[in-house]
């Protein structure tokens, strides 16, 4: 079971400090989870240039040039961050009943391990 999904809120924990120009310290949500290569796109954060090559759509509007968007990084370098304490936290699975209309099923449900809550 993967311990970040898209949607969530992830902080980056390794790489070069904000002071000198990296990403360590940035907060933002997961755009894409790339499992076989254990990646994951952060928004805002891994900034690369992208050079596209210039041509032109059916309404005659120019496109290509150079762009800025984001690369995927490792997810080891990120930690999720617990929506409470604003901080990244370690994540864990438990195993819970749930009666939903009479009907019992057993879910698994991520929580934070240093502060005990669910996420």
């Amino acid at each position: 079971m993967a311990k970040i999904k898209k949607g969530d809120l992830v902080q980056v924990i390794s790489g070069a400090s904000q002071t000198r120009g990296g990403d360590r310290g940035k907060q933002g949500k997961v755009l894409e989870v790339l499992v076989e290569k254990n990646r994951v796109v952060v928004e805002g954060v891994n900034f690369v240039t992208k050079h596209e090559r210039v041509g032109q759509t059916q309404r005659g509007t120019r496109t290509g040039g150079i762009e800025t968007v984001e690369a995927p990084i490792h997810i080891s370098n990120v930690a999720l961050v617990d929506p409470d304490t604003k901080k990244p936290t370690r994540v864990g699975h438990r195993v819970e009943t749930k009666t939903t209309d009479g009907v019992t099923k057993t879910v698994r449900v991520r929580y934070a391990k240093k502060s005990g809550k669910d996420l």
